[in-house]
């Protein structure tokens, strides 16, 4: 049967007597296609009483006859059968001689065969698998198209690639051990992957190719004296072999390995030489792809380094941005006369903190114990701290203990400490915390909790300075100063008879009253923005900025639970709000003036201005008329509703015009 096939724009005209003709990938195949799209079996042409038949083999990308897709049709003289771009013309002899247009350019009609053929389409071949390796720049898709290109340039079975690890061999010129070999890509003809691929090919006899930088050629390797005493030969039953190193600029990159299991003699020297100059255009196209990979990651590497410089430069301002709001609030501090001490970790800069600091300044100086007073959240515990470590005892320990949260026995046994066996659970001795601050100081917080009989014990250790160990008769003597805190009113339980009068009066030898949050809010600003900023800094966030709106907003409420309170309030604000804190972004009972419970405060109005100062010097006004008006204009008596000294109450009587008002009313009377 007589038939024309153009691939590419070359046009092979052939003739194959038999009565069915295969048309495929594969070898078998009696007409054999090399487009990578046609399938290893696609379809077949029969012979049968005179006319002849196509039918496709279930190919992935059919068959069609003058354009249009069969699966079977009977074939006449001037049918045109279409697979995978490739053309195969049934010839009618009316024009058997005529030229034949392809596309729209018109190609001379002319029959190769044997050697000239080959050549012609070795030829055609290489110039398409050079265009396609200057494409890819992929290392990985790059070394398959090297592979299917290889074996389809010789007709071989399978193919491989084998590189060097640049990292272990940098330097050009030295040649590399197969063994540090790894193989990249394995190949069938079929373009499948080889599983286990090192197991595959004769590492032999790529050793042998990378020691002597030459390529190999082996008609049946089984056979060849060349490879004896190599193993792997005889296991992989390998036939013909073709192994050639890639090599660029005198520097091996790898090896370049197709066999074929099946036929003897299966490559020969003209191969061998096509293989070569093209193991040469691959080299350059592996080394391109290396550089590339580099340049990526270089590029990769610079990103990564611009992206920290930013995280680096917002973490920066955020941290010059929190340094600028503690410095305004210790500018602000240092506007006040504070005190003599360092008081840094407490913030205030009002005249009631300011006269807080001023006796802790003669506290400070003495060793007698100390009662602080004041709601829970107002920082009795900072006040305290303050005491130990500036005094003398800074050095030594500063223990805790929140008399609260113990019952009697375990409060015990922690402040006086227990021998072994002394109760059930004593598996051991333990140091009491008494005896853990001797010579530095003990905190005890919340002792208006403590039951009177562990308030007749603490009273002997003020009183005596020495204590008997929990389940021992060993007495310790120890020099410790004990400082108290209570929210609660100890003279009214005093009184009440629930606490024992000796130890207030031996504890309350010096007192220390902290004014809750609303008696001071010239200080919301201030612990606000720090507050803000530490909490900031903490959760590794920007600080958002607070507007006038919400800064009124804090100042105008009367923070029941007082600077604990306005802290959580500022943690909730770093979670909630991004550049600016909005009035919407404060929890429900900060906006709307009430407590936690759901009950009003009944703050008096501030100026709807946005001047934070005014609105804290209206709410001072009108609270020191209030005072006044149910004192009976006694200052002693506001002053003392008011928390603040007399002296003041007259400073600022002065300061907003009060007095001159009060004098102004007195006259009318």
């Amino acid at each position: 049967m007589k038939f024309t096939v153009v691939e590419e724009g070359i046009r092979t005209d052939l003739e194959l007597d038999l009565p069915v003709i295969r048309i495929g990938r594969s070898l078998e195949n009696d007409l054999r296609l090399a487009n990578t799209r046609v399938s290893r079996h696609h379809s077949r042409i029969e012979a049968q009483n005179g006319q002849a038949w196509i039918i496709d083999l279930g190919s992935a990308n059919g068959t069609s006859v003058n354009g249009e897709k069969v699966d079977r049709k009977l074939l006449s003289p001037g049918d045109e059968i279409g697979i995978c771009g490739v053309k195969i013309l049934i010839p009618d002899e009316s024009t058997e001689s005529a030229e034949l247009t392809v596309g729209e350019d018109a190609i001379g009609m002319r029959t190769l065969s044997g050697e000239a053929k080959r050549e012609r389409e070795n030829l055609r071949v290489f110039a398409k698998i050079t265009r396609e390796l200057v494409k890819e720049t992929e290392l990985l898709p790059l070394l398959r198209l090297i592979v299917d290109s290889a074996v389809a340039l010789v007709g071989g079975e399978r193919g491989f690639v084998l590189l060097i690890d640049r990292a272990r061999h940098p330097e050009a010129g030295a040649t590399p051990d197969v063994n540090d070999m790894t193989v990249n890509v394995a190949r069938s003809f079929d373009h499948s992957d080889i599983v286990v691929p090192r197991s595959r090919l004769s590492m032999g006899i790529a050793g042998k190719v990378v020691k002597g930088r030459k390529p190999v050629l082996s008609l049946d390797a089984a056979q060849d004296d060349r490879f004896d005493g190599m193993a792997s030969v005889e296991d992989l039953r390998l036939r013909s072999v073709m192994c050639l190193p890639i090599e660029a600029d005198g520097r091996i990159e790898g090896v370049l390995y197709v066999d074929n299991r099946l036929q003897f003699g299966a490559f020969n020297e003209g191969d061998l030489e096509l293989v070569e100059l093209f193991a040469g255009q691959a080299a350059i196209a592996i080394r391109n792809a290396h550089h590339v990979a580099e340049l990526r990651e270089r590029n990769h590497r610079l990103q990564e380094s611009r992206r920290q410089i930013e995280r680096l430069n917002e973490r920066l301002g955020r941290k010059v941005r929190d340094q600028g709001s503690e410095l305004a609030v210790v500018r602000a501090e240092l506007g006040r006369e504070r005190g003599r001490y360092d008081y840094t970790a407490i913030v205030g800069a009002s005249d009631a903190m300011r006269t807080i600091f001023q006796k802790l300044d003669r506290i400070i100086e003495c060793d007698l114990s100390v009662l602080i007073h004041g709601e829970s959240g107002t920082g009795k515990e900072l006040i305290a701290k303050a005491i130990h470590y500036n005094g003398a005892r800074k050095e030594k320990a500063f223990v805790t203990e929140n008399c609260a949260a113990l019952p009697d026995t375990l409060l015990e046994s922690e402040l006086f400490g227990h021998a072994k066996g002394a109760f059930t659970g004593a598996y051991k001795s333990k140091k009491g915390l008494l005896e853990q601050a001797d010579g530095g100081t003990l905190f005890l917080d919340e002792i208006g909790d403590m039951s009177p009989e562990m308030q007749k014990k603490l009273l002997r250790v003020l009183q005596e300075g020495e204590f008997r160990v929990l389940g021992s008769d060993r007495i310790v003597k120890v020099d410790v100063r004990v400082l108290a805190a209570s929210h609660r009113d100890l003279e009214e339980m005093v009184r009440e008879g629930t606490f024992r009068e000796d130890l207030y009066y031996r504890m309350a030898v010096l007192a220390v009253n902290l004014p809750g949050l609303r008696e001071r809010r010239d200080d919301v600003p201030l612990l606000a923005e720090h507050l803000l900023a530490r909490a900031a800094r903490e959760a590794g966030r920007e600080a958002p900025i607070l507007a006038h709106d919400v800064m009124a907003t804090l100042v105008s409420h009367d923070w029941p639970g007082n600077v604990r309170e306005l802290e959580n309030e500022m943690r909730r604000l770093v979670v909630l709000a991004r550049d600016e804190v909005r009035l919407e972004h404060l929890s429900d009972a900060v906006r709307e003036g009430r407590s936690a419970s759901g009950k009003s405060l009944g703050g008096a109005p501030l100026a709807q201005s946005g001047d934070i100062k005014t609105a804290v010097a209206d709410l001072e006004k009108r609270s020191i008329e209030a005072a006044l008006a149910q004192a009976g204009g006694n200052k002693s008596k506001a002053s003392q509703a008011l928390g603040i000294s007399r002296f003041a109450l007259q400073r600022k009587l002065e300061k907003y015009g009060l007095i001159k008002k009060r004098d102004k009313a007195a006259g009318e009377e």
